[in-house]
């Protein structure tokens, strides 16, 4: 299993990369850290504010299949967060200093690039959890474009 870095991961830029670093992922699963750092985007004086757990959680998606196209020698792209059903978390906030571990359980994905993820966040003493829907389609680019109207096959209606 190649651990890479996780900016090579992600179609994301400097401090919108919310992650630390990959510790472990297979065809099914992925986990994650983060530290919780004073002066990182999002960051307020109580801390990682919880809802942001989505995005850490979505970013844990992307990462996943970051590693499963790069182990098959393919090109990261861009995927899309489609939606969030039940998004818990016990605490208002993820305090500075805590290492959080985000992990992505995969439900179902499709050939066009559906899928669906049981997530969960757990630090010491805190814990969020969610379910989340997303798209990562083999060519993203009509997607990107505000003109078109598109199915899940990029094709118009």
């Amino acid at each position: 299993m190649t651990l890479w870095p996780i900016d090579q991961l992600l179609p994301h830029a400097g401090r919108m990369i919310l992650l630390d670093r990959v510790i472990a992922w297979d065809a099914e699963r992925i986990r994650c850290e983060r530290v919780v750092r004073r002066g990182d985007a999002f960051v307020q004086a109580t801390g990682l504010p919880a809802w942001t757990g989505v995005e850490l959680m979505a970013q844990a998606i992307a990462a996943w299949n970051g590693c499963q196209v790069l182990a098959a020698a393919g090109a990261v792209r861009p995927g899309f967060l489609l939606g969030t059903r039940a998004y818990r978390a016990d605490v208002d906030a993820f305090p500075c200093g805590t290492k959080l571990t985000i992990e992505a359980v995969r439900s179902f994905h499709d050939d066009d690039g559906m899928g669906g993820f049981a997530c969960r966040i757990d630090a010491p003493g805190m814990h969020a959890e969610a379910r989340l829907t997303v798209f990562s389609p083999p060519d993203p680019t009509p997607f990107l474009d505000p003109r078109n109207s598109l199915d899940s096959r990029g094709t118009s209606p």
